[in-house]
């Protein structure tokens, strides 16, 4: 929807330079806004407080007062909020008389996209309400255009900073009766399986024999989350095979030794090539020369670790799939 009149500007951590280069292009958007009576410039951000969800809009326009928005809500979900925010924040930018270009800078890029997606039937709803308001802004003239820009908090940006001080001394008014949403409730209880499975293998001697640990690109952990695409859903992209392949050795769930080993005692548990009497998966990541397509030590690393699994397609696959 309006794919030639609206554009996403992720920000892509390539250098320690990046943030620097980000923080600058930030303060050139600033100062064009503060001076250009065509342009306007919306920051949001949004803070979670006791189960209510803030969310603060701030729209900067040229030699007027700065327009402010605050959204809060008991029991909805973060991503939610800050789809309303944005929504809100755009049917207001789009009303204000001579503006043709607005930018919105946020942290949420991704929620952002969300309310574009015609595929997305959860979101359908943000887009039908203000895709009337779109339509008219853009046809109003055939150069309008509106930008998102992705602001990390690593960046420490100015207004970014401003706004995420107002959100926390924000003064919450009690809501009542309070109710749960069914994200909410979902989130809610993934939210409790997810610690009692870190408090069940924390200290348990098996926590290393079966979930397979991996570091991103700074040399991290990778926590179970869900938020944002989750912590290393997003190094995957599209593929559904992929997913599968990834998950079966995270959890040591896949069709190698160890796996008939557990629960077809009768088939062969060996190393195809003889090298081991059990075909375990860290022979099979580090050692097994029939999986030397593509080497590298580092294979704790998410990125080296799915490289591993593209060049070696058939690899904790069962017979039956398709690849």
């Amino acid at each position: 929807m309006f794919t030639n009149c609206i554009y996403f500007h992720p920000f892509i951590k390539s250098s320690k330079d990046s943030f620097k280069s980000r923080l600058l292009l930030l303060s050139n958007l600033t100062i064009t806004s503060l001076s250009d009576s065509l342009y306007t410039l919306m920051v949001t951000n949004a803070n979670i407080k006791h189960n209510i969800t803030i969310s603060i809009t701030h729209i900067h326009i040229c030699n007027k007062d700065i327009i402010k928005t605050i959204h809060y809500a008991v029991n909805l979900l973060f991503t939610k909020t800050e789809l309303i925010a944005i929504r809100c924040g755009i049917n207001q930018a789009t009303n204000i008389p001579g503006i043709s270009k607005i930018a919105i800078i946020t942290n949420f890029l991704h929620v952002a996209r969300r309310i574009f997606d015609l595929l997305l039937y959860l979101y359908q709803k943000h887009t039908a309400a203000i895709s009337h308001e779109l339509r008219r802004f853009f046809f109003n003239y055939i150069n309008n255009l509106i930008e998102f820009w992705e602001c990390p908090s690593q960046c420490k940006w100015s207004l970014y900073k401003a706004m995420n001080i107002e959100t926390k001394l924000f003064k919450l008014l009690p809501l009542f009766p309070c109710k749960l949403s069914w994200e909410f409730s979902k989130k809610s209880k993934c939210n409790n399986i997810l610690f009692n499975w870190k408090i069940t293998f924390q200290a348990s001697d098996l926590k290393r024999q079966h979930f397979l640990e991996l570091c991103d690109v700074d040399n991290n952990l990778l926590e179970l989350m869900y938020t944002k695409g989750g912590s290393w859903l997003k190094y995957l992209k599209y593929s559904n095979s992929l997913y599968a392949r990834v998950t079966r050795p995270i959890i040591n769930y896949t069709q190698i030794g160890e796996y008939r080993l557990r629960y077809f005692l009768r088939e062969d548990f060996s190393c195809l090539y003889g090298e081991y009497s059990i075909e375990m998966r860290h022979h099979i990541l580090y050692k097994c020369k029939r999986f030397n397509t593509y080497w590298n030590s580092r294979r704790d690393s998410i990125s080296y670790f799915i490289l591993f699994l593209e060049f070696n397609s058939r690899t904790f696959s069962f017979k039956s799939a398709i690849t």
